[in-house]
């Protein structure tokens, strides 16, 4: 995750795009945002309905195995996009949005050993199996929301 990371940094400053390629490249972002934090906020929405007792987990765990694809299909979209639309690694502001990106891909790698390991369990966790999950959701949520309300910022400028 992190070669991946610093690769796209790396190129970026190398990445050359004409306007008609920067507004596809453009595109592709703001796709693979909606697709993969899409697919983030509805496992996160069924692992709240999970605990306040709406659903089971199983169909949390299914949501999430659902979507594995759909949310590391999107952050390698955004990574490889962001890196062509050739972010201004000079600026404090960028450093938190690729922070935040490094940080999800880090997370998520973790979240799919905790889904793992909530898994193995007959029945409801106790809560010592279900914090390191809730904190890992919590650290996704702020990633995701900070990479994108810093992208908005820097779109305004």
């Amino acid at each position: 995750m992190t070669a991946g990371w610093l690769v796209a940094i790396l190129a970026a400053p190398h990445i050359t795009l004409s306007p008609a390629w920067r507004t596809a490249a453009l595109f592709c972002h703001l796709t693979c945002l909606v697709v993969g934090f899409g697919a983030v906020l509805t496992v996160d929405w069924f692992s709240l309905r999970w605990l306040l007792r709406r659903e089971p987990l199983g169909t949390v765990l299914t949501t999430a195995r659902g979507s594995h694809l759909l949310i590391w299909s999107g952050l390698v979209g955004l990574v490889v996009s962001g890196a062509a639309l050739g972010p201004d690694t000079s600026s404090g502001l960028v450093w938190v949005k690729l922070l935040a990106v490094l940080t999800v891909g880090i997370n998520g790698l973790f979240l799919g050993r905790v889904s793992d390991r909530l898994a193995a369990h007959e029945g409801r966790p106790p809560w010592a199996a279900l914090l390191p999950g809730v904190a890992s959701a919590t650290v996704s949520q702020l990633g995701w929301w900070t990479a994108t309300l810093v992208g908005f910022w820097n779109s305004q400028t």
